[in-house]
């Protein structure tokens, strides 16, 4: 059997997977959505992301339009059929179409949890998961499905090697996508939480989710489009572009492929089942998800520690069952090379560690973030420093946790190894991306209580909630960092080893490498800088628009008039919409120029240089914001002078310096570096060897 006809198998999976979501999805629309009141206030959220959504893909279908024909011819030019055309559509297709049905689900799944939230924690925990776990089935099954689809369908009419080098382009559609989703959802969300912050908390005085704000359901709406939409979008990125290495490596490392792997590897007399091999562990991934779903329930009136142990059981259990699902794939399949399996391990490994030192960095329960709260006393200035200086220290461990996993995975079983260790740490996303996209939800619920005027005990509960969202939302960011840095890597060997460059190729004693060192290591700092300003231009324009409300709607803010929320959602969808448009074509265009100009050696040294900033940059990023937010949270608990104080204003600054480190920049680094990794791999074939300089 062909491995890359064991595509059936893990598309049987896959439609499960579907299926299960549908079940969360269709449990959730049955639920009490509570008052009229509840309903209008959750109805103009969704509409207000839908509106949002709908606007953005018209603009990002121009793009994939425009793409498509240039791959296609790319391809007729090549003397090939348009295939990496066709997988180009269908990765972004589906990609759209994952981040989509997460965020209507997880709109339609807040008032549903404020409602439960009235008579039942652990109901309300389970709604609000439930809204999250059909994003993360969405992603991995509609990845995996699309996947192994185009790879069967290939596979074919051209053949095993066509196949593996046509899959690129899938990978492609899916980073296009998710670039443009995470950074137009982030800036939208950042700027409409900034501006809601500012023209809100700071200016006027009133609560966070006060209905008086005009700006209160555009924040709401952002916490969908970018913490929903967006997460999803990066991890189905991450997730396809980690199995298209893996595939694309292990070709190189296929006896009968012909080719010289860039280093040499450790598996040695594979035939095609090395193809196989993580299209099953993708398979034992969502199986494994769909059953650690079920362990996260809780006892009422539990405790933070014991809603995180809920969550932890969940992402914990899925982690054994893909260790030993993966153990008999990999004894079955290949039996001399039980060091595939070593890699598994060592990305399950990993990812779970990168999880616990980010939640230490960012949590209120742990000393970083209790000391960061206490340098409020001393105003916003002391804040942020020591926020950034916790952020920067935050980058010890998972930097080392990734580097041992490299190590210790090429030790197993070369750079295919990397490849997979890539896919275990992602192979629990299912569940891992569920408990992140439950956050929003969390979140919304709790503003939908504050702003339909429930009883305190039902606030109580959605705070906590939240608070938990909170956590593993920065646990989250963190894992997909981690992902980030390793699907990257094998995407550069890849694509090393497509154009026939050695290891002596990237010396920097070559003047060409030695630029596209420097100018990888710069772009993620532009891109970062693009972005930040992107929010504060946005978040401007609507802290204006706030002050118009206050000030031309009599009434407003004595609460006897309501605020018009949809100016403020349609000024923010335009301004995130022009905002992301620089960013994507920069991610693009930047890595064909680099290899056209100075050659395929010096575009190795960009991506190279890309990859290692870009993954310490987005881990001081969105731990410093994680922090921040935490931190400020910790004050409205009643710490150092709780609400109102001075420390808490200066909470609310540092928080609101934050809100574009965590949220925008930080996590869009994830997505710049894969993204210029699979674009590098997509015209490997037209990159010169030796550059015009």
């Amino acid at each position: 059997m062909n491995g890359i006809e064991y595509g059936i198998v893990a598309i049987l999976v896959s439609l499960l997977g579907i299926l299960l979501a549908g079940y969360f999805s269709k449990f959730i629309s049955k639920q009490d959505k509570g008052n009229k009141l509840m309903q209008k206030i959750a109805d103009q959220v969704q509409q207000g992301a839908k509106t949002y959504l709908h606007t953005e893909y018209k603009y990002i279908a121009i793009f994939v339009a425009v793409v498509a024909i240039l791959l296609g011819g790319k391809d007729l030019a090549d003397g090939n059929a348009p295939f990496t055309a066709f997988a180009f559509l269908v990765g972004a297709i589906l990609s759209a179409t994952a981040g989509y049905m997460g965020m209507i689900t997880a709109t339609n799944s807040s008032a549903p949890t404020t409602q439960a939230a009235r008579n039942s924690l652990d109901k309300s925990l389970r709604i609000a998961f439930r809204g999250g776990a059909v994003m993360g089935m969405s992603v991995v099954s509609l990845g995996l499905l699309g996947l192994s689809a185009v790879l069967l369908l290939t596979n074919y009419f051209v053949g095993l090697e066509d196949s593996l080098t046509f899959i690129a382009g899938f990978g492609f559609g899916a980073s296009s996508i998710a670039l443009f989703a995470r950074v137009g959802g982030g800036i939208y969300t950042k700027a409409a939480d900034v501006g809601a912050d500012l023209a809100g908390k700071v200016e006027a005085g009133i609560a966070e989710d006060d209905p008086r704000n005009p700006a209160v359901i555009a924040d709401n709406v952002g916490d969908n489009v970018g913490d929903v939409a967006g997460m999803g979008a990066d991890l189905y990125e991450s997730y396809t572009n980690s199995i298209i290495a893996a595939l694309t490596l292990g070709w190189m490392a296929y006896e009968g492929s012909g080719m010289t792997p860039l280093l040499d590897s450790p598996v040695e007399g594979m035939g095609t089942e090395i193809f196989a091999i993580p299209l099953l562990i993708a398979a034992a991934g969502i199986i494994a998800s769909m059953v650690a779903i079920f362990f996260v329930r809780t006892k009422e009136d539990a405790s933070q520690e014991a809603l995180l142990n809920a969550l932890r059981r969940g992402t914990y259990g899925s982690a054994v069952i893909v260790g030993v699902f993966s153990f008999f794939v990999v004894y079955l399949l290949a039996p001399d090379n039980l060091g595939i399996w070593g890699a598994v391990v060592a990305g399950l490994i990993a990812g779970s560690l990168i999880g616990y030192f980010t939640e230490y960095y960012t949590s209120d329960r742990y000393k970083p973030t209790k000391n960061l709260a206490k340098s409020t006393e001393t105003g916003p200035a002391t804040f942020i420093i020591q926020g950034i200086a916790s952020g920067m220290e935050s980058t010890l461990f998972p930097v080392i946790i990734v580097s041992v996993a490299i190590i210790i995975s090429f030790e197993f079983a070369g750079l295919y190894g990397v490849a997979i260790s890539a896919i275990g740490m992602l192979s629990t996303l299912g569940v891992t991306l569920s408990t992140d996209a439950y956050g929003p939800v969390a979140d919304n619920a709790g503003g939908l209580a504050e702003m339909s005027g429930l009883e305190p005990k039902v606030r109580e509960r959605t705070d906590a909630l939240d608070s938990l969202g909170n956590t593993t939302a920065a646990t989250g960011k963190g894992f997909a960092i981690g992902s980030a840095a390793l699907t990257a890597l094998t995407l550069t060997a890849a694509y090393a080893s497509q154009v026939g460059l050695e290891v002596g190729d990237f010396s920097i004693l070559q003047p060409p490498v030695l630029v596209g060192i420097f100018l990888g290591a710069m772009v993620p700092f532009i891109f970062c800088a693009i972005t930040m300003k992107a929010v504060g231009k946005s978040a401007f324009e609507i802290v204006k628009e706030v002050r118009i409300q206050f000030k031309e709607i009599p009434g407003l803010i004595d609460g006897e008039a309501e605020a018009d929320y949809q100016r403020v959602i349609n000024l923010s969808t335009a301004s995130a919409l022009k905002e992301m448009v620089i960013p994507g074509v920069l991610a693009i265009v930047v890595p064909v120029a680099v290899g056209m100009i100075l050659g395929a050696a010096a575009l190795g040294g960009f991506l190279m240089a890309a990859v290692g900033t870009g993954f310490v940059l987005a881990i001081m990023m969105a731990n410093a914001g994680g922090a921040w937010d935490n931190a400020k949270k910790y004050i409205e608990q009643g710490h150092h002078g709780g609400k109102g104080s001075d420390s808490h204003k200066a909470g609310v600054v540092g928080d609101t310096v934050g809100d574009p480190f965590k949220d925008t920049s930080g996590p869009s680094l994830n997505i710049l570096i894969k993204l210029m990794s699979v674009v590098a791999l997509v015209f490997a074939s037209i990159i010169p060897r030796t550059g015009l300089i």
